[in-house]
């Protein structure tokens, strides 16, 4: 289990940088300052883009914990939990 879960951390790491990516070059590809549909609109893309920039960097730091093994063991009672 513990392989998975560090595999799948450098999915994440891969993946959040990916996503950002996407995003702008979608953006850039579809904003037009002509265009009558709401995609063309840019304050839409500037609100999709600054909602999922955190959560993509929310998805590194998650990743790089789990490549690093940080959840290699979760605690199952309290008495396990450092303080």
């Amino acid at each position: 289990m513990n392989k998975i879960k560090r595999a799948l951390g450098i999915i994440w790491l891969l993946l959040a940088p990916a996503v950002i990516y996407f995003l702008v070059d979608r953006a850039i590809l579809h904003i037009d300052p002509a265009g009558k549909k709401d995609i063309n609109n840019p304050v839409i893309w500037v609100i999709i883009i600054g909602i999922f920039t955190p959560i993509a960097i929310g998805l590194v730091i998650f990743g790089w914990y789990a490549f690093r093994g940080a959840y290699d063991h979760l605690p199952t009672k309290s008495d396990e939990l450092d303080t």
